[in-house]
């Protein structure tokens, strides 16, 4: 058993340039931006001076509400901007956007996991099914579109999807078929429809709302999830990719979950994701479990 921590190495248009006092300071292209991190617990290394010198956008919490905020901006700052992300054959282009919620529309440490994706999809070869949930904008479906997958993108947030939609023609890509859904009442349908994929991946939030008022909980739901995509999962020629962020939940105990309740594999891969800033400090982002039959 062997846990692994990994940080992408691929990434051109993305740098932790600095962490502390629960805060990042982060380069996405050719813009900087300051914004709240909950688990960088130690002191920055550069002074708060240098950080509003070198901050394109600084995120500010709203104090009547601690999960929105705004974000503010120098002069020159646009709202929206794109990034690129390559490794081999695969190149990606994504848009980026200022959020209320503090989020710019990708989580630049899964791209280790896009290049998973990618490398399982071609040893399976093309036409694989792929089934990602809680897909956000979409960086896991471009990634195992891009490798030749049949690609099947849920998320319960209708603009969010149309974001995934103009991640994929930037990228120069087609094809993803689109669904508007809870993830759990997805699954459930597609295990009575008798249906099957080589491929799934999951990224589920602590906390979340189906399109409907449907109320996600990690802790309370996940067992439910796992069982179910262990009837969607191939038996053989597959793979699976769970990530979770919620604070608290570890890699082993991803491991041991799934394993119990999707079954056996041939190959894992386990751990914790992460970026190490140019000061030794470095910053967990998510645990992550994968494995491969």
């Amino acid at each position: 058993m062997d846990i692994k921590l990994q940080t992408p190495g691929n990434w051109e248009d993305y740098e932790l340039l600095d962490s502390g006092n629960f805060e990042k300071l982060e380069r996405f292209g050719q813009y900087i931006i300051a914004r709240p991190e909950p688990q960088a617990i130690w002191n920055k290394s550069l002074s708060d001076s240098e950080w509003t010198q070198r901050a394109h956008a600084y995120f500010r919490k709203d104090k009547r509400n601690e999960e929105r905020g705004e974000w503010i901006c120098k002069p020159k700052m646009p709202q929206q901007w794109f990034v690129n992300y390559s490794q081999g054959k695969m190149k990606l282009r994504m848009r980026l956007g200022l959020t209320s919620f503090k989020h710019v529309g990708i989580f630049p440490e899964q791209a280790a996991n896009w290049d998973f994706i990618y490398e399982q999809i071609h040893k399976i070869g093309n036409n694989a099914r792929v089934l990602n949930l809680f897909a956000y904008t979409g960086g896991a479906s471009l990634a195992a579109r891009s490798a030749g997958a049949d690609v099947t993108h849920v998320d319960s947030v209708k603009p969010v999807i149309s974001w995934s939609r103009e991640n994929m023609e930037a990228s120069g890509i087609d094809g993803i078929r689109w669904i508007v859904d809870d993830a759990l009442k997805f699954v459930r349908r597609e295990v009575k429809r008798g249906k099957k994929y080589q491929g799934i991946i999951l990224d589920p939030p602590a906390y979340g709302r189906g399109p409907d008022g449907e109320k996600w909980i990690l802790e309370e739901n996940i067992n439910e999830l796992l069982s179910l995509c262990g009837q969607l999962l191939a038996s053989h020629n597959s793979f699976l990719v769970l990530n979770l962020y919620s604070m608290g939940l570890s890699a082993l105990l991803a491991r041991t979950a799934v394993r119990q309740l999707i079954g056996t594999c041939t190959g894992e891969q386990f751990g914790e994701l992460y970026f190490t800033d140019p000061f030794d400090k470095s910053l967990p982002l998510g645990v992550y479990y994968r494995f491969w039959r």
